[in-house]
């Protein structure tokens, strides 16, 4: 009798892709659903990016590439985080992989030894606490709610360090929330940092261009602390370039030489073509983004103006990323037809059978009161949707 090794028993199914599997098994199965339950651009990936594929392939970028990413897309990055976040990291600061995810499992694997504690700002995007179970790391949860935006204080990080803590890790703009950490705030956690020098952070910027409120702040900035910060990045989300696979650290060259070796027994460089489609978009201006941006933002706005018409649900003003992440434990302890509704699993199916309409729950996240409701869809299909959930909600 087969049996699989004790961490993948340890390990949960990621639930956005549980729940994006289930709807589209309804969809096949002739059942209308409309699904908001990924977090991927409904956008195409430019055509000067396309172009910039074609032509590698053409010119023969076809064969292995060096482990840690062809040094003239690492130059990309680097020219990038100097553009845009003023930041300094050489090309061998720097590490190229499939995908954000697998830089931050790398950093997570060079770094974190069993029994290490690893502090997770809840709401998280739900990977954090799996790869940190990968590693053999301990998750230490610090909560913060909608009243704060779901933002955690840098008082409440502190409180958290013990003499296990290795490391944190955050994302700003957030998934599943949209909240953004503002300068000021980034500056009260580089003093925590200061104060605990062996303290690492791991700060997840991947959604840096879908930002509606002024400039991107890095957390990096704080030269006192840049070498406590792993910056982590990508093209997946702000050009549209999920299916590419292509993320990126800046980190202390150390940190970076041991995420190559990591990544060198395990995919080693990933894939040539979408690397160099990378690079043509590393180098563009992200003025080229500005018809997305302005498209997400005008979503958010439709979608809060319609779910503030939903008696029961409240919301804040998500800031960034391409998500709202309504509190809705209002409706726990009521039911419909016999069946009982006790938290945000017990919702969302309810959403997904009654509503026809797919989200995610807030307890993936880490915050078992709200639900995480992506607007990568149209304006029409949003409207659709949501007047789908008012109608379903209003039975309860």
């Amino acid at each position: 009798m087969s049996q699989v090794a004790d961490r993948i028993n340890h390990l949960s199914e990621s639930q956005t892709l549980a729940m994006a599997r289930r709807s589209r098994e309804l969809q096949q199965a002739g059942i209308d659903i409309i699904s908001l339950s990924l977090g991927e651009p409904d956008f195409d990936t430019p055509d000067f990016v396309k172009k910039a594929a074609n032509e590698a392939i053409a010119n023969n970028f076809t064969h292995y590439t060096p482990v840690n990413g062809y040094l003239e897309v690492r130059q990309a990055v680097s020219e990038k985080f100097k553009r845009d976040n003023n930041l300094n990291y050489s090309p061998d600061e720097i590490v190229i992989s499939t995908g954000a995810k697998q830089s931050i499992t790398n950093v997570m694997l060079s770094i974190v030894n069993p029994g290490d504690e690893v502090i997770v700002p809840a709401p998280y995007w739900v990977s954090y606490i799996e790869i940190i179970k990968m590693a053999e790391g301990i998750p230490v949860i610090i909560e913060a709610g909608i009243e704060q935006d779901f933002k955690v204080s840098a008082e409440q990080i502190e409180a958290a360090i013990t003499p296990k803590t290795k490391m944190m890790i955050f994302s700003t703009p957030c998934n599943p929330t949209g909240s953004v950490y503002g300068q000021q705030e980034l500056k009260e956690i580089a003093e925590v940092m200061k104060r605990n020098p062996n303290f690492l952070v791991i700060s997840d910027e991947i959604y840096e261009h879908i930002n509606f409120v002024n400039q991107h702040q890095s957390l990096a900035q704080f030269s006192e602390i840049k070498d406590q910060v792993i910056t982590i990045n990508g093209v997946s989300k702000g050009f549209a370039m999920t299916g590419w696979r292509i993320g990126y650290i800046g980190a202390p060259k150390w940190i970076a030489d041991a995420c190559t070796k990591i990544q060198g027994q395990v995919t080693s460089g990933t894939c040539s073509i979408a690397q160099k489609a990378a690079q043509a978009a590393l180098l563009a201006s992200p003025v080229v983004l500005k018809e997305m941006q302005t498209a997400f933002r005008n979503r958010r706005d439709l979608v809060l103006e319609l779910l503030q018409k939903i008696p029961g649900v409240k919301t804040n003003t998500p800031e960034g990323a391409f998500y709202v992440f309504p509190d809705v434990s209002s409706f726990f302890g009521k039911s419909f037809n016999g069946r009982s509704i006790e938290n945000a699993n017990d919702l969302s199916l309810f959403l997904l059978d009654e509503a026809k309409v797919a989200l995610v729950t807030g307890e993936a996240f880490g915050n078992p009161n709200c639900i995480r409701i992506s607007y990568a869809a149209s304006e029409s299909v949003l409207t659709e949707a949501l007047k789908r959930i008012q109608t379903a909600l209003a039975k309860i």
